[in-house]
């Protein structure tokens, strides 16, 4: 295992230094397409942890939302989040699945949170390997002051407005939207990390189609520090996609469910329901998955 780890942080070390990504994120940068040096690198570290038995469940669904989104509907990948190479793995087993998987890991937009981008390197080179979309994510506008901190809240709603105009414009073009709804990995020592982000209800309302993607497995622990002190290890990876939903049906029987058990906020019961069927997702396919 140390040898393992010891192995990993070096890579970790060469993925930083090859990265040309922004350091600082502008209205006129949110766009930022893959970095084609750093994608092989990711893909071999994240092979190197991936165990025979790894793959993809459900790519007929994956297909499907391709399909539509190539049609002119706007769609949407919904994934759990456990690690900063969830997208990774992600990527790397839909591009091997055969059938359209290339075509699919290629019109993925990620939806990347600007302050993992500019604060911590080690995200910021991992990202660099994905087209992506940068934003100011609300969670990072917790307990600013409006006086005090009257630039950064200029700041991230420039950002913002330029992000979602960019959305708007690539959301029509073939491309599949992808979001954490969580917003932050999930850490066991931590169950509010589990609950989904209220403003994810905004891109169900607007986007046609999704598709919730589980994943069970995980090659990558967090801790309590940083991501050069997660634990590795190697395991069986199963990334399981879901049907896809109209996103209008599943809003609107989210919110009458919720008006029925007298819930006042919709939106967030919404982002709730997207995280409950998640749940219940992984923990069928965990039922199934072959332990290393």
């Amino acid at each position: 295992m140390e040898t393992l780890t010891t192995a990993f942080k070096e890579q970790i070390k060469q993925a930083v230094s090859l990265a040309k990504v922004s350091t600082v994120i502008t209205p006129d940068n949110v766009y930022q397409e893959s970095d084609a040096a750093i994608l092989p690198l990711i893909d071999s570290m994240t092979d190197a942890l991936m165990l025979p038995g790894s793959g993809v469940d459900g790519m007929e669904n994956l297909e499907e939302l391709l399909a539509k989104a190539e049609s002119g509907k706007s769609c949407l990948l919904l994934l759990e989040h456990y690690s900063n190479m969830d997208l990774s793995m992600f990527s790397l087993l839909v591009r091997r699945a055969g059938g359209r998987g290339k075509d699919i890991d290629k019109a993925v937009i990620a939806i990347a949170g600007m302050k993992l981008n500019e604060d911590n390197p080690v995200v910021a080179a991992f990202a660099s390997a994905y087209t992506r979309v940068v934003i100011y994510p609300s969670r990072s506008l917790e307990g600013l002051d409006a006086e005090q901190n009257k630039d950064e809240l200029i700041r991230s709603n420039a950002i913002n407005r330029a992000a979602m105009k960019k959305l708007e414009d690539l959301k029509v073009q073939g491309k599949l939207v992808l979001l954490f709804p969580t917003g932050t990995r999930y850490r066991p020592w931590d169950p509010s990390t589990k609950k989904g982000v209220r403003e994810i209800d905004s891109y169900i309302r607007s986007y046609d189609y999704m598709c919730l993607i589980a994943l069970n497995g995980e090659i990558l622990h967090v801790q309590k520090t940083d991501m050069m002190n997660d634990a590795v290890s190697k395991d069986i990876v199963r990334i399981t996609a879901g049907p896809v939903l109209s996103c209008a049906e599943f809003r609107s029987k989210a919110r009458e469910a919720a008006e029925a058990a007298g819930i006042a906020d919709k939106k967030q019961a919404a982002v709730d329901a997207v995280i409950t069927e998640l749940n219940l997702m992984h923990d069928e396919a965990e039922k199934k998955r072959k332990k290393p």
